[in-house]
């Protein structure tokens, strides 16, 4: 069994995808080339945005978008400290001070009530995360940023394409919204690949003078910039995999709904986290909470069932950062690092194989404790 299984979807897909690519292989244009446009239309059609631009990473996605809105020394950016290290990083990089505000111990996703305390007259961004592929609290980050002037929200989207907030898309529930497509993301290519959506027209510009290393036109530098371009194949396999994404959605909520009520009625010590009703995860990830972790993924190991763990540490215990960060704690953060772990879940997973992973989860639950 896969982790994740991309080979399922490829062979769905294949003649779609070969397609895309052979087209990509006649006209030679494989930087900028027509697919770039074609998938930034569909994109921005998708979610809503006016506008949608492609980089070459989910992390360069972030990076543009601090750039754009030209945030850098003396500045201040609060995101949460359970997250992938890039949401930090960008930060950190633009030369900006990463500000940490705690999660909800039920979801993961920073926690709205607790960001006005960490506001100050120095904050020029708030960068929540969409944890395994559930947005967090949009509204109430956004009304908490509208109070203070020159506060941007920055959807980190990565997990999250696809998801739906009250309605809403995410990539735009906010004035910014980033995501990669990373090959397990709930969108992904077959290298690296991400995208900026926005409705702000300048922004928008921004982000694409800075992609191509701050040209406003062939040798004219108009900014500082850098190489964030995605590779026109890579867009192409994305134009092909559009083609079943709605599926895809459809059967990721189903299956993220049926670990949950397996897990629930067979009585498996694992807690699910929780799915917010007015949202729809994108469920890049379905994770629960263990006691003894290494002891249950080392049994599940045994029974022939591949597991990960996101995130194990939380940015402030990482040794990169302690320089930043001293002796802070999170603790609902630091507790979700000791006990989450994600099981195996893509859109192909079979209905077989989600019980074989459930009754594993119960075996090894038992036996670790």
């Amino acid at each position: 069994m896969d982790f994740i299984d991309l080979r399922t979807q490829y062979q769905a897909l294949r003649n779609s995808i070969d397609a895309r690519i052979g087209n990509v292989l006649q006209h030679g244009q494989y930087i900028m080339g027509p697919e770039v446009a074609e998938l930034e239309a569909q994109l921005a059609l998708f979610t809503g945005a006016r506008h949608c631009v492609t980089v070459a990473s989910g992390t360069e996605a972030l990076l543009i978008a601090l750039m754009a809105l030209d945030i850098g020394p003396g500045d201040e950016v609060i995101t949460t400290p359970f997250t992938f290290v890039a949401t930090v990083e960008v930060t950190v990089l633009v030369g900006a001070k990463p500000v940490l505000v705690d999660v909800e111990a039920d979801t993961g996703n920073i926690d709205a009530d607790r960001l006005e305390t960490a506001i100050t007259d120095r904050t020029r961004a708030i960068i929540p995360v969409s944890l395994y592929g559930q947005p967090a609290d949009m509204d109430a980050i956004n009304a908490v940023a509208a109070r203070y002037q020159g506060v941007t929200v920055i959807e980190d989207g990565a997990q999250s394409f696809g998801a739906i907030y009250r309605g809403r898309k995410s990539c735009n529930l906010s004035e910014i919204g980033c995501t990669s497509f990373f090959p397990s993301k709930p969108l992904g290519c077959y290298g690296d690949g991400g995208a900026i959506f926005t409705d702000d027209a300048q922004i928008d510009q921004a982000c694409r003078e800075i992609r191509v290393h701050g040209q406003s036109a062939r040798y004219q530098h108009t900014r500082i910039g850098v190489g964030g371009r995605m590779d026109t194949i890579q867009c192409a396999v994305l134009l092909a995999k559009l083609e079943r994404f709605k599926w895809e959605l459809e059967r990721r909520a189903e299956l993220g709904t049926r670990y949950s009520e397996e897990i629930r009625a067979n009585g498996v010590r694992a807690q699910p986290l929780t799915l917010r009703t007015d949202r729809r995860s994108a469920w890049a990830q379905y994770t629960v909470l263990v006691d003894d972790r290494d002891g249950v993924q080392r049994r599940m190991h045994e029974l022939g069932i591949p597991t990960a763990v996101h995130y194990p540490r939380a940015m402030h215990q990482q040794p990169a950062y302690r320089s930043i960060f001293g002796d802070a704690t999170f603790l609902v953060s630091e507790d979700l690092a000791r006990r989450v772990i994600s099981l195996p879940f893509s859109p192909d997973l079979g209905d077989a194989q989600l019980q074989r992973v459930v009754q594993a989860l119960g075996k090894a639950t038992k036996e670790a404790v």
